[in-house]
């Protein structure tokens, strides 16, 4: 919590952003029995999605290890005569959030997204009052687009102790069906039919066999930050795996940008970046023990998982069985 003694500290008035982050800080350790639980697929950890528009290019990848994420744009725009964009930046991420949650919370495919957009918006922890043409209202109806139009495949390469190799592929499609009864420039009007997304069966497969927890409020907290979306989700993995093993882990900066910094060409960039996003962390995640290392980071095994397995299963549990009343 060290950051947030150095922003309280400071003479100059905070930003909203910086507020909003001690906000979520204390409440997360004052309250951690009021966790808001959100889950994301673990291959969605390991290899993540662009942070800036990729543009006009025929597919998009990442490699992370032996694992490849290669994502396909299958929707088409008749207004404008081009093929929809790929999901980039904060958004898409918070809106992976949702799905994987609400896919294991309901245990379905088809996911209610509500009569309003302005709640299915605050839900994400944006704000649907924001106007013009970066309204968060816009952005998000765009980044849907893009989302639910895409195609994922993930590639897994290895080789086994006696020299064979063994190669997997995932070819599933986000969303298989979807109807949205949303006006952006008026996002509190109640839609003529609730609006849903029915997710493609292979996704929703992935999405829901062993996914990740994490706390919604420390997500809201790092929402403008696809870097830090990033990072949290790794140190949340990262620090549950550490725990397990009982044994600290040295993670350099180059093998840290491999993974989530295509988007940066200089490894000194990257790592200043990086360094601030993991401050916002620790900020909101204080059972993340990291320390700084010649050439990286370590996580040490003394890190306690930012959701606790019995939290994360009773609550899935009670999920389950009250989502037919909901």
């Amino acid at each position: 919590m060290a950051l947030l003694a150095e922003m309280a500290k400071q003479v100059a008035p905070l930003t909203r952003a910086q507020e909003k982050l001690i906000d979520a800080g204390v409440e997360i350790s004052q309250e951690p029995d009021a966790i808001e639980l959100a889950y994301l697929a673990r291959q969605l950890v390991q290899c993540t999605l662009p942070h800036g528009d990729p543009g006009d290019v025929p597919l998009w990848t990442r490699t992370n290890g032996n694992v490849t994420l290669v994502i396909a744009r299958t929707g088409f725009d008749p207004k404008v005569q081009k093929p929809i964009g790929y999901p980039y930046g904060s958004l898409p991420r918070l809106l992976l959030f949702w799905l994987n949650t609400e896919a294991v919370r309901t245990g379905k495919r088809r996911l209610e997204m509500g009569d309003t957009f302005a709640d299915f918006i605050r839900q994400l922890g944006l704000d649907p009052s924001r106007g013009g043409v970066r309204s968060d209202a816009k952005r998000l109806q765009e980044q849907m687009r893009r989302l639910f139009s895409a195609a994922i495949n993930f590639q897994a390469n290895k080789v086994e102790l006696d020299g064979r190799h063994q190669e997997q592929s995932f070819n599933m499609n986000v969303a298989s069906r979807r109807e949205l009864w949303w006006d952006p420039k008026h996002p509190e009007q109640v839609g003529l039919f609730g609006s849903w997304v029915e997710l493609g069966e292979l996704f929703f497969q992935a999405i829901t066999e062993s996914p990740v927890p994490g706390d919604m409020r420390a997500l809201r907290a790092l929402k403008r930050s696809p870097l830090a979306l990033d990072l949290y989700n790794w140190s949340t993995h990262k620090a549950l795996s550490v725990a397990r093993k009982g044994q600290s882990q040295f993670i350099p900066w180059i093998g840290l940008m491999r993974q989530f910094g295509t988007d940066y060409t200089n490894p000194k960039d990257f790592r200043k970046k990086a360094i601030a996003a993991l401050k916002k962390i620790e900020a909101v995640y204080p059972g993340l023990k990291l320390q700084d290392a010649e050439g990286g980071i370590v996580v040490h095994s003394s890190s306690r998982p930012a959701v606790p397995h019995k939290t994360s299963a009773k609550r899935a549990i009670a999920d389950a069985a009250t989502a037919g009343d909901r």
